[in-house]
């Protein structure tokens, strides 16, 4: 049998999260109550003039020069007209011929530990539309008897990064999204946040024989809101279309929607072509023409990216791969391991808390509480730990305590009672109380049973409240026992 392989190429929309929208002063703002965030501009009202966002044209050129693209001594908007509810204007205000930024890649790290380089067709600028809200238990038009439409996302700056068609499986198209979603947060550009849609992916893909160079039929497929489900849609859309060329099936030019629960893809409309959308020269605005001087400007002011930050992880503090991954994915987490770093906590046992405990506290509490955890929380617990003053067990409460409070880490031991019996007076006292109590577990460790051990730490820890230093108390046993 034939052997297919698959070629991917993806189209990345990015919400940018400046302070207004991009062709009007509206607040962009993600949450508030429909329709409120709007005025005579981005509702498409005759007469009313857009007025580009420099500080959207700056991160666009940001995005660009971090990708390694091209910038554009001159670029153009264009009118692309088609007819949705959610457009105000019946067209959107986009790129088309001549974008802003052309050409680039990104480098990228597959699960098998392999690398890959995928090119950048282009980065180039656009306006949201508005979102409508479908009537019915789908959430979808085909079954909804009602539509309600928020024109608050209509004209917020948004950034299409197209790929070109160089991904090769749905993990490599996992991977080279990560990595970009990594990239736009160092820059701080956009939250990035893919469940309030400022981060969206649309998946292009065609089958052909191994070898082979030529293009097969391309699917467009949307709906695709996390990562998890951008690797499940490739996936069944990679075996639906090599079993249609297995059987001779033709394989047609279309949009399908992912759908989630379903777990498979489904024809949405035929694909257009550019011509479809009659684009033509936005005669509202002039070409965008940013001088050299401000792209080198902004060149020099390009941050860290995440590639490097790795690389420097692993090299100056040798944390493993796969924390460092984890922890570079995540800005707010990179830049607490910094800062705690450079306090003198151990880089490891840092970078493990933040990407580990602390992680599934933010899971559990949230984002907003996680925050409340400092550099100097992290230090001062870290320090507990290796003095041997308080638990693991202990350590992880007092953290726990700082999300809900953001109270000291002091305080917070104090008041739980958390600090271990480091006392070999004291703590000797409870150990032999343990040992009378338990005068047979005794008997069997000096008969050579050593797990017996454990269940007599475990008593002096239960005998102590769970205040005891478990390493001093096994120290204690064994002198006992042994003399």
């Amino acid at each position: 049998m034939t052997e297919y392989e698959a070629v991917i190429g993806l189209e990345c929309h990015v919400e940018l999260s400046t302070a207004t929208k991009m062709f009007c002063g509206c607040r962009n703002e993600f949450g508030a109550p429909p329709n409120t965030n709007v005025c005579p501009v981005c509702l498409g009202h005759p007469g009313s003039l857009p007025v580009p966002n420099r500080e959207a044209i700056r991160r666009i050129i940001t995005i660009g020069l971090a990708l390694g693209s091209e910038i554009a001594p001159h670029s153009l908007f264009h009118r692309k007209n088609y007819f949705y509810p959610d457009m105000p204007k019946n067209y959107q205000i986009s790129q088309y011929d001549l974008p802003i930024c052309v050409g680039g890649h990104l480098d990228v790290e597959v699960p098998n530990g392999q690398g890959s380089r995928v090119g950048i067709t282009r980065v180039h600028m656009e306006e949201d539309t508005g979102k409508t809200t479908h009537g019915s238990p789908s959430g979808r038009i085909h079954d909804a008897d009602a539509a309600l439409v928020d024109f608050n996302r209509a004209g917020v700056p948004l950034v299409e990064c197209v790929s070109e068609p160089d991904i090769r499986s749905p993990e490599e198209a996992g991977a080279y999204l990560r990595e970009l979603r990594a990239t736009l947060e160092s820059l701080d550009v956009s939250d990035v946040r893919m469940e309030e849609g400022s981060l969206r992916c649309d998946a292009n893909v065609s089958m052909r024989p191994v070898g082979d160079t030529e293009l097969g039929t391309k699917v467009e497929i949307k709906n695709m809101n996390s990562m998890r489900s951008l690797e499940r849609a490739l996936a069944y859309e990679i075996s639906r279309q090599t079993k249609a060329l297995e059987t001779g099936e033709p394989i047609v030019q279309e949009t399908r929607h992912w759908n989630e629960d379903a777990g498979a893809t489904a024809t949405m409309r035929s694909k257009e072509e550019a011509f479809d959308y009659r684009y033509f020269p936005e005669p509202d605005i002039p070409a965008i023409e940013p001088s050299a001087e401000w792209i080198e400007e902004l060149r020099a002011a390009l941050p860290e990216l995440p590639r490097a930050r790795r690389e420097r992880y692993v090299a100056e503090h040798g944390l493993k791969d796969e924390v460092v991954r984890v922890l570079v994915a995540d800005r707010t987490a990179s830049g607490l391991f910094e800062q705690t770093a450079s306090l003198g906590a151990d880089p490891a046992a840092a970078a493990n808390w933040i990407t580990q405990d602390l992680a599934g506290l933010a899971n559990k509490h949230g984002a907003e509480a996680a925050a409340r955890v400092t550099p100097r929380h992290l230090v001062d617990l870290l320090a507990l730990l290796g003095d041997d003053a308080i638990s693991g067990a202990g350590a992880k409460q007092a953290l726990e305590d700082v999300v809900e409070t953001g109270d000291d880490i002091g305080a917070i031991v104090e008041r739980r009672g958390l600090r271990q019996v480091s006392d070999s007076g004291e703590l000797g006292a409870i150990v032999d109380g343990v040992l009378a109590e338990h005068d047979d577990a005794s008997r069997k460790f000096r008969d050579g049973n050593e797990s017996v051990i454990g269940f007599l730490v475990g008593q002096v820890m239960k005998a102590s409240g769970g205040s005891a230093n478990p390493k001093l108390a096994q120290e204690l046993l064994r002198d006992r026992l042994q003399g």
